[in-house]
């Protein structure tokens, strides 16, 4: 075990209580996030609670990638880092940073991705930046869509109800290694991540049935 997942291991043992009590979470489709090897993570993002929510979710360490702007706070960016979360610069090219997403899935780790690059606060999944497709063209690895519902109005004090869904894997290899493959990759994940937070939507609706089946991806 190394270090980051021996501070994940911690981490399941104080955050994911709180998480579980305070969100509520339930959590579709954790059969679809791989037992091993490296994959890349897109994932929506509407709320700070979004990167603890999902690393209850997901029954792996996450080696998230996050603004350089967060690393930079007192004690957060300590904290951040010890998990595995390593900075980019947003708005320019950051070389190091693609360098290091294409290490942590050629390592046979997970790489988090809020794809659309910032919080959506609208509720509502935004326009995918082409980062997680980059990352899983360039070393050939899967892509697993996550998104997550009720965080858009969760606060302290009201702690609404939060659900994750995984989806099933999703693969490029068919897809160029440049702008027009690293595009069609990201529209593809765009609307899945959409169905999925659609579908999560539904399941709120009908009160989150342990029950419900993350559906599979119409052909």
């Amino acid at each position: 075990m190394n270090s980051v997942d021996a501070v994940w291991v911690l981490g399941r043992c104080t955050i994911s209580p709180a998480v579980l009590t305070t969100a509520r979470l339930k959590v579709y489709g954790k059969e679809n996030v791989p037992a091993t090897g490296g994959a890349v993570l897109a994932l929506n993002h509407l709320h700070w609670l979004d990167p603890a929510a999902f690393g209850v979710a997901c029954p792996r360490s996450i080696h998230y990638m996050a603004k350089v702007e967060a690393h930079r706070v007192p004690g957060l960016g300590s904290l951040i880092r010890a998990f595995g979360t390593f900075a980019v610069r947003r708005g320019e090219t950051d070389r190091d940073a693609v360098r290091y997403m294409r290490k942590v899935v050629r390592d046979g780790h997970l790489l988090g991705i809020f794809a659309e690059g910032t919080r959506q606060r609208s509720g509502v999944p935004g326009p995918v930046q082409p980062g997680a497709a980059m990352a899983a063209l360039q070393e050939g690895m899967p892509v697993i869509p996550g998104a997550i519902f009720g965080t858009h109005t969760w606060k302290p004090g009201n702690f609404a109800p939060v659900s994750v869904a995984w989806g099933p894997a999703m693969r490029f290899d068919e897809l160029p290694r440049n702008g027009k493959g690293y595009r069609e990759a990201s529209e593809a994940i765009q609307a899945e991540l959409l169905r999925l937070w659609e579908w999560l939507a539904t399941v709120h609706a009908d009160g989150r049935p342990r029950s419900a089946v993350v559906p599979g991806r119409p052909s």
